[in-house]
């Protein structure tokens, strides 16, 4: 019988990208909270590094439509498998959440529902009509998957219900879909942006990648350049941490002030709001950037008219 092959270690994480262990009440009164109104958030299925800080504060990215994915990606954390039915009480519990948390700014994100005839849309529509009618004055942000092979639908109705947020992450270089992203195609993601911005200018869209994946530095900014293309608002860049061996290894550690130089580029391509650190990720800061963003469009546009005069 052979032995089992070594796993190779983990590059060890640089000063820069360490955090310190949650351990404050403002995280456990967050966590009793999620767990009550049984919700599952991304920013525990996903072993998100910065969950002390934000839920220290009680911002919490809630996950819809269960925590188990149809998919397998390379970098993802969030276990794959077959999903429970969808929960009809999930909408008002996630208005509920938001409304003891007292969110000004909520970010909802879901798992890859491809065993649902409208990939989940429909349950991404009933949460913003909850948040709506309870928490009217709480600016909705959504992070979607792609919808792959019925997209064109969904994304309609979801632009119909008026998200402030319009986020899907394009999350590496076209290059690497095939290893770090296989169930998905670059150009799709890009075209759904683009879908959402045609049907509603006002919305503002958002997409993200991860860098240390091994991609090129030229590669990236190819990538922000077809987001602006699509037109997309905002961009967020952050570290790919390797969540456990199976998954994608970590090829590079990029340092601070690589992604200085990168939101630089990016602000000079036009992005309305750029977020690039080690530690960046696409809800980390969600309120704060998105107040900055809206005063940046509303500058935009008061240039626009000063000009047209």
């Amino acid at each position: 019988m052979n032995a089992p092959l070594p796993v190779p270690p983990k590059m060890r994480k640089p000063d820069w990208i360490r955090v310190k262990a949650p351990v404050s009440e403002g995280y456990a009164e967050t966590k009793k909270l999620m767990r009550s109104l049984n919700l599952a958030t991304v920013c525990e299925e996903a072993a998100c590094p910065n969950i002390g800080e934000c839920w220290t504060k009680k911002h919490a990215t809630v996950m819809i439509l269960g925590d188990t994915c149809t998919r397998a990606c390379a970098f993802c954390n969030v276990k794959t498998g077959m999903p429970r039915s969808v929960d009809p009480l999930e909408p008002e519990h996630v208005a509920t959440a938001a409304a003891e948390l007292g969110l000004e700014h909520i970010v909802i994100t879901s798992v890859d529902r491809d065993d649902l005839p409208d990939g989940g849309a429909g349950q991404f529509v009933k949460v913003i009509e909850a948040l709506r009618r309870n928490t009217p004055t709480t600016t909705i942000e959504i992070l979607t998957p792609d919808f792959r092979n019925k997209h064109e639908a969904a994304i309609e109705a979801i632009v119909e219900a008026r998200p402030d947020v319009f986020n899907h992450n394009l999350e590496t270089v076209p290059r690497l879909y095939p290893t770090i992203r296989p169930g998905a195609r670059y150009y799709a993601s890009l075209r759904l942006l683009e879908m959402v911005k045609k049907l509603d200018p006002s919305i503002f869209t958002k997409s993200g990648i991860m860098v240390g994946l091994g991609e090129q530095r030229l590669e990236v900014h190819q990538v922000m350049d077809d987001m602006r293309s699509a037109d997309i608002d905002f961009l967020t860049m952050g570290q790919y941490l390797q969540p456990t061996p199976k998954h994608a290894k970590v090829e590079e550690f990029v340092t601070p002030d690589a992604f200085k130089a990168y939101a630089s580029i990016a602000r000079a391509k036009g992005f309305l709001q750029v977020a690039a650190s080690p530690l960046t990720r696409s809800s980390y800061h969600a309120g704060d950037d998105f107040n900055e963003m809206r005063a940046a469009r509303e500058k935009q546009l008061a240039r626009q008219k000063e000009r047209a005069r």
